[in-house]
């Protein structure tokens, strides 16, 4: 398989202006696009693609759904941001639904994903001194190996991927680290008196979505539970209805001390996050004490309330179960020499590369590309498989039939 291919000029310009400009932060696969709707995108040359990516999940209600676009307008045009300093007309009624929506007291609206992994941490410290009466500066964090939260440079301090710290120290203290999926690893941590809480990702996503065993959700929140411990949900990638469920937690209908949401709550449309907890947890901290300029913005309310009204009213729950077990087992069906392993719950799945060749997931997700299907490899042999929700059974046979074509290029 060639791992280059030829781009046209209006494609390179769009590249090249990019790599002269741009920090050179990320990778991404040659495809410059430039329009969306529902399951596809359209590159700059007018080609169609099926979106397996999804934004890392944030688009899962369909790039620009009508409705949500709809409320972006309408508000974009009335007022988008007062800053905390005032009331706004929308603030309060946000509140009110996603607090109603998820089951918890209070939420603390953010912008991006790692600013609320940040104010998740934050307050599981305050609560951790003020309610749990652990001794000042003491506090520990347990997390998890593989985990991903973030890039800030709290968070790569408990990251275990190499190239996320590599050269980015001196990092904080506070946390520990154990076995993702091991609950005698995590009640061994807990013997300590000063934990506070354990961030964990339901599944974890950039890892190549690892899957826990059956039990190990309710175990997690057995032991926080049993030893006074948060246990903080990070769901900004698994919630919100990609797995099937509304959260990923309501697989085994356990609910965290501490919600984390981000990504789809605006259906991709700009970047809105929230923490959502009960009272002892939230209202320890105090005015003053944490905050954001455009935290609860009216245009983030107003998009996040769409946001989370499609994900209800169109069943993205139920499509999104029934999906993904289509297309998990049609890939299965391939029996591909190169694919070792299919793994996943709803829409948010993987497949596992075996080739010798150790650029052979990238070099398939180029043919993919060539192909009309858009993914991309993680940690080098895994490649996600993750459409918008709302796909049809239709769309999902002519992907598998794309990655069927695209696997019989490998060599």
């Amino acid at each position: 398989m060639q791992s280059t291919i030829n781009l046209s000029a209006n494609t390179q310009h769009y590249i090249d202006l990019e790599e002269k400009y741009g920090a050179h932060n990320y990778h991404p696969l040659p495809v410059v696009l430039n329009r969306g709707e529902g399951v596809f995108v359209w590159d700059v040359g007018g080609r169609r693609y099926y979106d397996f990516l999804s934004g890392y999940s944030a688009v899962n209600q369909g790039h620009c759904h009508p409705k949500i676009i709809a409320a972006l307008t309408k508000q974009a045009s009335q007022l988008t941001l007062t800053s905390r300093a005032f009331h706004n007309s929308l603030l309060g009624e946000y509140e009110q639904i996603i607090t109603t929506y998820f089951g918890y007291d209070k939420v603390l609206p953010m912008n991006t994903g790692v600013e609320a992994v940040e104010t998740a941490l934050k307050l599981a410290r305050k609560w951790a001194y003020e309610v749990k009466k652990v001794a000042a500066e003491q506090a520990v964090i347990v997390t998890c190996e593989s985990n991903f939260h973030g890039r800030t440079t709290g968070v790569i301090t408990f990251s275990t991927d190499p190239s996320a710290k590599n050269n980015f120290g001196p990092f904080t203290g506070g946390y520990t680290t154990v076995d993702y999926n091991n609950l005698t690893a995590l009640e061994k941590s807990f013997q300590d008196k000063n934990v506070a809480a354990f961030l964990f990702e339901p599944i974890q996503g950039e890892a190549g979505v690892m899957v826990p065993d059956d039990g190990y959700l309710t175990g997690v929140r057995n032991l926080c539970t049993e030893y006074n411990v948060l246990m903080i949900a990070d769901e900004i990638q698994t919630g919100l209805a990609r797995t099937g469920k509304m959260l990923a937690c309501d697989h085994e209908n356990v609910r965290p001390d501490i919600l984390i949401l981000g990504k789809a709550l605006s259906g991709g449309v700009l970047p809105v996050s929230a923490v959502l907890a009960d009272d002892e947890i939230m209202l320890t901290i105090k005015p003053g004490e944490h905050g954001s300029t455009y935290g609860g913005n009216p245009l983030a309310c107003a998009v996040a309330i769409a946001a989370l009204a499609v994900l209800k009213d169109e069943n993205m729950c139920e499509n999104a179960e029934v999906m993904g077990e289509l297309l998990r087992s049609e890939i299965r069906k391939l029996n591909s020499p190169f694919i070792s392993l299919v793994r996943g719950k709803g829409l948010l799945n993987a497949i596992v590369i075996k080739h010798s060749n150790p650029e052979a997931a990238w070099d398939l997700c180029l043919t993919l590309k060539e192909n009309g299907l858009l993914a991309k490899p993680t940690h080098g042999d895994k490649i996600r498989f993750a459409p918008p929700l709302l796909i049809t059974k239709e769309q999902v046979m002519d992907c598998v039939n794309i990655i069927d074509r695209s696997l019989q290029t490998l060599a």
